[in-house]
């Protein structure tokens, strides 16, 4: 029998804002159910279990059958390039260690505070937009919350470096990302305030305060209108 030789070069995953696979520089075209596997690994992080693969995402079946369906799935992933996408052994399948996956960029479980605060590009778009199994419902999620504490962050040490132009464009892509979230609006008016620009953050502020009674029947807290209070001469709505 004449084993498969490794891919040329590494595998490429994109999960945010569409499926995509590439090896080196081949896109690759796979089935729907070999996309899931794929995409159910490189969310895993970690080895996983055959029979829990299996069952994730053919929990409808008998076990063998998941089993069998989880075989023929990795069996029609292109032979020239499986090895570079996937390892497996007798009880665990993995994504390959040399692939990449664009949500990882996110990922900064371990990095280094130099890595944390870097201006690296942050993903945007959905993750896998249209899947709508649980697993990754809560990954979807995750990737929401990381994106959107990823660009407060960047617009406060922006902000605190002095680059307003910077900052305040992080600021307002996350509130523009989740309109009802107040700590989002707090960066955006932290900048004003920090060019001197009073009049603007107090724009920013009776805009959300006129949202958020709006959309939810409730007031900003007490930490946004202590930022205010200095500029209105009176304790803030």
């Amino acid at each position: 029998m004449t084993l498969d030789l490794p891919a040329r070069g590494a595998a490429q995953l994109y999960l945010v804002g569409r499926f995509a696979c590439r090896v080196g520089d081949t896109d690759l075209r796979l089935t729907p159910t070999a996309e899931r596997v794929l995409a159910f690994l490189a969310l895993a992080r970690r080895p996983v279990r055959r029979h829990q693969l299996a069952g994730t995402l053919w929990p409808d079946v008998t076990d063998r059958q998941a089993l069998a369906r989880l075989r023929s799935a990795l069996w029609k992933v292109p032979a020239a390039h499986r090895r570079a996408l996937v390892e497996a052994d007798t009880t665990t399948v993995a994504l390959h260690a040399t692939a990449t996956v664009d949500l990882y960029d996110l990922d900064t479980e371990g990095a280094d505070e130099s890595d944390r605060t870097s201006g690296a590009p942050i993903p945007r778009g959905e993750l896998l937009p249209g899947w709508c199994e649980e697993w990754v419902l809560i990954e979807r999620e995750r990737l929401r919350q990381l994106r959107l504490h990823a660009l407060e962050d960047r617009s406060a040490r922006a902000c605190g470096l002095g680059r307003f132009v910077e900052a305040l464009d992080a600021g307002l892509e996350a509130v523009a990302q989740e309109p009802l979230r107040e700590s989002a609006h707090r960066r955006v008016i932290e900048v004003h305030l920090a060019e001197g620009n009073a009049a603007e953050a107090l724009t920013q502020y009776e805009s959300f305060r006129r949202l958020l009674r709006a959309e939810l029947g409730l007031s900003p807290s007490d930490a946004m209108r202590t930022l205010v209070r200095p500029l209105l001469g009176r304790p803030a709505d």
